[in-house]
Formats: C-alpha cells, structure tokens, sequence
C-alpha cells in the first residue's frame, strides 16, 4: 500500500507558500471577466467555479463579469435572426439585442451562478440594468476606408460602452458575502438596452470599485511579442509603444485599452490570461508563477 502522507506533505506545502499571497489580497475586490471562448469547455468551467469559491472563502471579494460571444452567435443563427456587420464588426439592432439580453442576462448568466452554487459557493446573478447599476452610452467606432485610408465613422446600432457605475448595488452584494455574477447589459439614457463589450464592461466595474486586481480571462495566453513569446509584464507606456509599433493589434488592442483605462481609474494592476489553463485565476493570485500578462501604471 502506497503511504499517502508525502503527498499530503507536498499539499501542505503548497497551502504555506500562498498564505502571503492570501494575506496581500485579503478583503480586497478581484474583477474577473470570464471570456465566452474561456466557458466552452465544461472541465475549465468547473476549475474556474471552484477558483471562484476557493477565492471568497480565502477573504478575497470576487466579481465575475462574463462575456458570451460565441453563444450569442448560436442562438442568432438558430431562430434565424441574421447578422449585418459593418466594418468587421456586428451591428446590433432591436431584434439583436432582444437575443444578447436573454442569452447573457438568462442563460449564461444563471448557469454561472449554478456553477459556483455547485462548489459550495453564493452567488447572485445581475446585469447593469439592476439597481441602474451601469449606465450606457452609444459606443462611437470608426474604421479606415481602404481606398482613401481615411477614418469613416460607423453605426453599430444598440452597441454601447459604459457612462457611468453606481456601485452602491454592488457594495451591498459584497457586503452581504454573495459573490456577484455580471452580465454587460445596460441601460442608456434613452431608456434603450445596449450590449456591451464584457472586457470594457469588467473595467468600468473594476475602476469604479477600485478593485486591488482585474483579470482578464480569454483565449489566449497573453500579450505576445512579436515572435509570438508570452510578454510577462508590461507598464501603461510599454503598451502605448507596443500598439503604436504594431507588435500588438487586432482584438488585443482594446484588450489592453480596458486595461490601461482600469489602471488610470485606481485599479492597481490588470492581468490578460488564458481561461482555459486549469485553475488559472488561482495560479495568478495565489503563486508566485504569473498566468498571463501583468500590467501595472510603471
């Protein structure tokens, strides 16, 4: 018979080194933005639940802000609602927006909330509509005309990006020990729905909060160079350069905008990292082996 008591030895060891980890972030808000590419695969989805539990009962406050791209995508094509995109990107009309608040704010939302009730877990699930909690404003997005390379403004429709956080609602989740679940739907000033980007979203949340950490769990690994090697750490200017150089494009550009906007907003350091990797929150904040790309203000 094996004796079982190194292996318990090593698992008490591993508890010890986190211990200072746990006191660094002990009653300290962590936004967690949890990518709809991230939730596809059923394992990672209960590693991150059981991170998230594992996160509260150590004295952390988590908020999670989920996204749900491709699901929208899904449920668009099956009651066959089809898409118009202008310049890459989809426009969200009426119809649209009715799908992305009933497949975020419904479906995905609650079934995260089940996840981490699962685990033991208490969670509440809301979107910025409750308690007007956000408030939206129409998102403005321009694109380069090929043939004049000039800057083209572009409607996007029920698109909108964050004006403003009441975060009284979210106070009194915290403050009730629930582990709030958001979904990035809001209201703007003209009483219309809009669908927000969950990484804007998740930033606006983690400034107005003040929040110790932001993590950004995606797809990827990281900020890459550009030979495709993960970059650990990067301060606000490296990431100024880094877009303005071309070493950083494509959807990872307003990736690191959310992060550089949630730092000027008093969140001390923002971490991109890879959803998919077994318990990477936990590895992030509790480790000293970082998961992703750290971003801090220097």
């Amino acid at each position: 018979m094996t004796d079982p008591l190194p292996n318990v030895h090593v698992r008490a060891e591993i508890l010890t080194q986190a211990l200072p980890h746990m006191q660094r972030y002990d009653q300290e808000i962590v936004v967690i933005k949890y990518g709809g590419h991230a939730m596809g695969d059923p394992a990672a989805a209960e590693d991150f639940a059981e991170d998230i539990v594992l996160l509260e009962q150590s004295g952390l406050k988590p908020i999670v802000v989920h996204g749900g791209g491709p699901q929208i995508g899904k449920m668009l094509a099956r009651l066959g609602i089809e898409s118009e995109f202008r310049g890459g990107l989809r426009v969200t009309d009426e119809a649209t927006v009715e799908v992305v608040e009933m497949v975020l704010a419904g479906s995905i939302n609650k079934q995260i909330v089940g996840w981490i009730a699962a685990e033991g877990g208490r969670a509440i699930g809301l979107c910025g509509k409750d308690g007007n909690m956000v408030r939206a404003k129409r998102a403005l997005r321009t694109v380069k005309d090929p043939d004049s390379n000039i800057e083209q403004a572009i409607d996007l429709g029920l698109v909108g990006e964050p004006e403003h956080v009441e975060r009284g609602v979210l106070d009194a989740v915290l403050k009730a020990e629930l582990i709030p679940v958001l979904a990035p739907v809001a209201y703007g000033a003209d009483g219309k729905t809009y669908n927000v980007n969950a990484d804007t979203f998740a930033g606006a949340i983690a400034g107005a909060l003040r929040a110790k950490r932001l993590l950004l769990l995606t797809d990827v690994p990281g900020v890459l160079d550009k030979d495709k090697n993960l970059i650990q750490e990067l301060s606000v200017e490296d990431c100024r350069r880094l877009i303005a150089d071309g070493t950083i494009t494509g959807g990872m550009i307003p990736k690191v905008e959310t992060c550089i906007y949630a730092i000027e907003q008093g969140v001390e350091a923002v971490v991109i990292l890879n959803g998919k990797v077994a318990h990477a929150a936990l590895l992030e904040l509790f480790t000293d082996f970082g998961a992703g790309t750290l971003i801090r203000r220097t």
